[in-house]
């Protein structure tokens, strides 16, 4: 009888044994976790009110169209580290403190292009009769380029810290699907680029203003830890102090406008592991 009972729990014990051996399901975004991601945008922006202040003018453009500037796709432009900024890209990096919860540090690099071919709205005054001239019945007529060209086109530079909620909602073997969603905050340093009534063209880096955004995400995290992630944005632009001109004059222009975005890349988990 005795040896029953130790053959019995022997094969307990083996039974037990294996069981706390197989394997078990674990958070690809677990707490400490870091994500690094590279993708590519693409923005729609609102109209916005221009308003230009400098040495003898002080007048604002009512309404101005704009739109993003895609790069024609070539694979030496969007995947050369050489020429890796030219296209509209974003790049971040993210931290989870907690499971599920990242705090992420990116920057957004999308161009903004003021379109050329249309006529808007003026109020204010310039001193300069060639330019003054060219205003006619409250409005200017932008297709010529002589009045103005506008552009922050290397590019807006959205600066931004933000934080994501993560839902996991399809968890596999080698395959999770989580939905994320979060907001931002951060820096414009856009290089604008300007020429106005005849200055010499400004193309420079400048602290100009601060943005807000609101962010959800479908993100596919395969073989561990290759993350596939489409994002959309929508966000609030207000630059206050845009430089129009190369020297230092106080010459400067100012707007504000709201934007959609949406982005696909790449990512890669570190301190992950499927199973333990």
């Amino acid at each position: 009888m005795k040896k029953i009972i130790a053959v019995g729990l022997l094969l307990s014990n083996f039974v037990f044994g294996q069981v706390t051996t197989e394997k078990k399901e674990v958070n690809p975004f677990k707490k400490g976790s870091v994500l690094v991601f590279w993708g590519w945008n693409n923005a729609k922006y609102s109209k916005s009110d221009i308003h230009f202040k400098g040495d003898g003018y002080d007048f604002q453009l009512d309404n101005v169209v704009a739109h993003d500037r895609q790069t024609k796709f070539e694979w030496g432009t969007y995947f050369n580290p050489g020429n890796i900024t030219i296209p509209q890209v974003n790049y971040r990096i993210t931290y989870f403190p907690k499971d599920n919860f990242g705090i992420t540090l990116g920057m957004d690099h999308m161009k903004y292009v003021m379109d050329q071919n249309q006529t808007v709205d003026f109020k204010g005054y310039i001193n300069d009769p060639e330019y003054a001239g060219m205003v006619n019945n409250g409005k200017v007529d932008l297709s010529g380029n002589d009045f103005l060209t506008f552009e922050h086109t290397d590019g807006l530079n959205y600066i931004n810290i933000g934080a994501q909620k993560y839902h996991n909602v399809l968890d596999k073997k080698n395959i999770d699907i989580f939905l994320s969603y979060g907001a931002g905050i951060g820096a414009l340093l856009p290089k604008s680029n300007v020429q106005l009534m005849g200055n010499e063209r400004s193309d420079r880096f400048h602290l100009a203003g601060f943005g807000l955004d609101a962010r959800a995400a479908v993100s596919v995290v395969a073989i561990r830890h290759i993350v596939l992630q489409a994002e959309g944005k929508f966000g609030y632009i207000n630059m206050p102090d845009i430089k129009t001109t190369l020297n230092n004059k106080p010459d400067k222009a100012s707007q504000d406008f709201v934007y959609a975005q949406f982005n696909f890349g790449i990512g890669y988990t570190f301190n992950t592991k499927k199973y333990n």
